[in-house]
């Protein structure tokens, strides 16, 4: 499962990476806080984002779905 993590991550940082301009040491270190809000604010707009990437998230993982996931068969398979 931890690989599984690391890969994932590795792999949506090379997609961010690979047509922005972010460098990757700063992507490296997670969700950026405006120093100007509180805790709870900067929490608040944590859950924002994270809400806004549901569905693009959803299909950014599809590509990388058969190198993640074992191959699923037979009844009660589902996609």
């Amino acid at each position: 499962m931890r690989d599984a993590l690391h890969t994932g991550v590795k792999r949506v940082m090379a997609v961010v990476c690979s047509g922005f301009p972010y460098d990757m040491e700063v992507v490296s270190y997670g969700f950026v806080t405006d120093i100007s809000k509180t805790d709870a604010e900067n929490e608040e707009r944590l859950h924002a984002l994270i809400d806004d990437a549901e569905a693009l998230g959803e299909r950014l993982a599809k590509p990388f779905e058969p190198e993640m996931l074992p191959l699923e068969t037979g009844v009660g398979a589902k996609d």
